[in-house]
């Protein structure tokens, strides 16, 4: 297994100073500071868990003897993927995005899970499936756009459509660039199924301030306007610096049903 990465964990991350510690927890607030006075922010704090729930969230993607967090198999088509036993996350975007370092990310504090990252965009070309103990399923979704494999569309609508064990699908976007053509097509066949989704925010670390947030409000923007199924507050993320992994952690401990009361703080 790798080494731990430093602010993988939340107890490391309590012991940085307030304003620090507040942009990896919570990306979020930390742009709002940089927004026009009488910006409606409601957006920017509806899922906003408290110590308590983050940590639980923690616990499910730390790996001890009674608790396995697995690479389970990977499926091309939908006769191969594991039986639907669990509640279920998948995770898709453009093939550059970033989705296996931040899955990565998410599991580092079980390094001996496999993820791999790899500096070709595209490497993804199977649905590939991860067991957190009894508790959900993540899914990495081959990239889509640049690279993507020939049967993705085959693979992919078919997954979205019959996976009934599937809670939330996670749309990563690049935040340096934000939303891009392929984007709005992954967006429109989400809506055009009826499968709730958020979007995220990827390489924040990567984007000036200025831009990030023109991104953001474009997109927030954007989901309010033209969605239906996706959740009003995006996740901002950075698989280098682990803001909003922690954040993130606890909305999908909160989607598949493993943390039911998020306390808002």
């Amino acid at each position: 297994g790798r080494a731990v990465p430093p602010l993988a964990a939340l107890s490391r991350v309590l012991r940085l100073e307030r304003s620090r510690r507040t942009g990896i927890v919570f990306p979020l607030q930390k742009l709002e500071r940089c927004l026009a006075p009488g910006t409606d922010t409601a957006r920017f704090r509806l899922f906003q868990p408290g110590l308590a729930a983050l940590q639980r969230a923690e616990a499910l993607f730390s790996s001890d003897r009674g608790h396995r967090i697995d690479y389970v198999s990977s499926a091309v088509r939908m006769d191969h993927a594991p039986p639907a036993a669990l509640p279920e996350v998948c995770f898709i975007g453009r093939s550059n995005v970033g989705k296996s370092s931040l899955i990565r990310a998410l599991f580092s504090l079980a390094p001996e899970v496999e993820v791999r990252v790899s500096k070709t965009p595209g490497h993804t070309k199977k649905m590939n499936f991860f067991k957190v103990g009894k508790y959900f399923t993540l899914v990495d979704m081959p990239g889509y756009g640049y690279r993507a494999p020939q049967d993705f569309v085959e693979m992919v609508e078919v997954y979205l459509q019959e996976r009934r064990n599937l809670k939330r699908t996670f749309l990563l976007v690049d935040g340096v660039v934000g939303l891009q053509k392929t984007d709005h097509i992954a967006v429109d066949m989400l809506e055009e199924f009826g499968i709730p989704y958020v979007m995220v925010l990827t390489k924040i670390d990567r984007a000036s301030r200025g831009v990030l947030l023109k991104n953001v409000l474009e997109i927030q923007e954007f989901v309010k306007e033209n969605t239906q199924g996706c959740f009003p507050q995006l996740f901002l993320v950075s698989s280098v610096e682990f803001s909003g992994v922690h954040l993130l952690r606890c909305f999908v401990a909160h989607v598949t049903g493993n943390l039911p009361t998020v306390e808002a703080s």
